[in-house]
């Protein structure tokens, strides 16, 4: 639903059938089936630790000598599934998904609105032509009133007008207007003469074809948006990051190659340099020592080098910011296959113990758990995400801000379970205030 009303303005008024309409959603929403599997298992792992503990089957696993660890174990190594499962989805699925989307969507964006004729307003989808109808039956194939105008000319606008029409369609793509009691009014001139030519022909029947070609979807090739690093695979993305660090090198070992041509110096020993300043250097400014025949040449020459050599920085600076902008795209990708795959792991060694410890089944308050730890989860996702990409914190950091941040909350709550924690009893917390009200009414 939420990929639904984000686009649903592009959706609504294009004539697209529900196949259509179904395949953009379920290619949207693929990238959505990343985020389901973490708090699938969240979800899941609360509220079936949490059963086990209102029942008190944890109780009789513990009193067994089987150790909470110990009897998450299974659990552990299926969730270990879990992560390689969507792992799997996340590089071959999920970009699959996002370049048939990104076509789609594409498509479906260059795609006119489907024919409707309103009466009294001016239909404009049609390239060349602008028609308006008084009016029309029910059936939406006679039209009254009709007004066309022509615009293929840039100098006059042709225009015909009938009192009915009716709209068939005689070929694939082409619409056939047969218009009744009307007249065409034609005006014909050149740019390079002021005189025009009008012909006023009057008609009882006439036929326009009009071509639709502009208002069908269009089928572009995936090809086109097969480079972006959100349609790659681990191994397409290694290969991208291989080949724009060497061309990131490349181009700094050329700009660097291009200074030394328009900076050129030698670097002699230090006794060279000072045996040279003390004999040939003068005190006042290095202009006063240059000859007045000559000083403007080498002012202009110096002046030019400088315009140069910045022309150049400022060329490579730019490629080199656009390939460092492309390798951190791909370095995302890279990072957020596996982030969001082990994060499945993290959650569930929050959802088991946090389920042992507040021992409640059921939608009530392991949903609330859930959906606060999830909340807290999604949102280190996205602000690392835009950290990684502004450059604020390095990519792997960002990417993997959740993971770092929710593995001592995990690594905390098994401790607490494991030690049969009252972390969520409330008499837990009511105690020291009860013994406190209970000394003060005592005295």
């Amino acid at each position: 639903m939420q990929k639904l009303w984000v686009y649903v303005d592009d959706l609504v008024g294009k004539g697209l059938d529900f196949f259509t309409i179904g395949k953009f959603l379920c290619y949207a929403g693929a990238s959505l089936l990343i985020l389901s599997m973490p708090i699938a298992i969240l979800i899941s792992s609360i509220m079936t630790f949490g059963n086990l503990g209102e029942n008190f089957q944890l109780v009789a696993v513990k009193s067994s000598g089987v150790s909470l660890l110990r009897f998450m174990r299974p659990l552990i190594w299926f969730s270990l599934v879990l992560c390689g499962i969507t792992f799997l989805f996340a590089n071959y699925v999920i970009p699959y998904a996002n370049l048939e989307f990104r076509t789609l969507y594409f498509d479906i964006g260059h795609k006119q609105p489907t024919l409707d004729f309103k009466p009294g307003s001016f239909y404009t989808q049609i390239p060349g032509y602008s028609i308006k109808v008084g009016r029309k039956d029910k059936d939406g194939k006679t039209l009254y009133n009709v007004v066309i105008f022509e615009s293929f000319n840039s100098l006059q606008d042709n225009c015909i007008i009938a009192e009915r029409a009716t709209v068939t369609s005689s070929e694939k793509n082409m619409l056939e207007f047969t218009m009744y009691n009307g007249t065409r009014y034609e005006e014909q001139g050149s740019t390079t003469d002021t005189s025009t030519d009008f012909t006023q022909l009057a008609f009882k029947q006439y036929k326009k074809r009009f071509d639709l070609s502009s208002l069908q979807m269009m089928n572009t090739s995936d090809s086109l948006f097969k480079n972006d690093a959100k349609m790659f695979t681990l191994h397409q993305l290694n290969r991208a990051i291989d080949s724009s660090q060497n061309m990131k090198d490349s181009i700094e070992t050329r700009t660097f190659k291009s200074m030394d041509n328009y900076i050129k110096y030698f670097d002699p020993p230090d006794s060279v340099w000072q045996k040279a300043i003390v004999q040939s250097v003068k005190p006042g400014k290095l202009s006063d020592h240059i000859p007045d025949s000559i000083k403007r040449t080498i002012f202009s020459s110096a002046l030019g080098t400088a315009y140069s050599l910045k022309g150049e920085l400022q060329f490579s600076n730019a490629e080199i910011s656009s390939l460092s902008d492309n390798l951190r795209d791909s370095d995302i990708e890279w990072q957020r296959k596996f982030a969001l795959s082990f994060s499945c792991l993290i959650l569930f060694f929050i959802g088991a113990p946090l389920g042992s410890i507040i021992q409640k089944g059921g939608f009530g308050l392991p949903l609330v758990f859930a959906i606060i730890f999830f909340l807290a989860f999604h949102l280190l996702n996205v602000f690392g995400e835009q950290f990684a990409k502004n450059g604020t914190l390095s990519v792997f950091t960002g990417m993997w801000l959740s993971v770092i941040c929710l593995t001592p909350v995990g690594a905390f709550l098994t401790y607490k379970a494991m030690n049969d924690s009252q972390l969520f009893n409330k008499e837990f917390y009511l105690r020291p205030f009860k013994k406190l009200r209970a000394a003060i009414l005592n005295r």
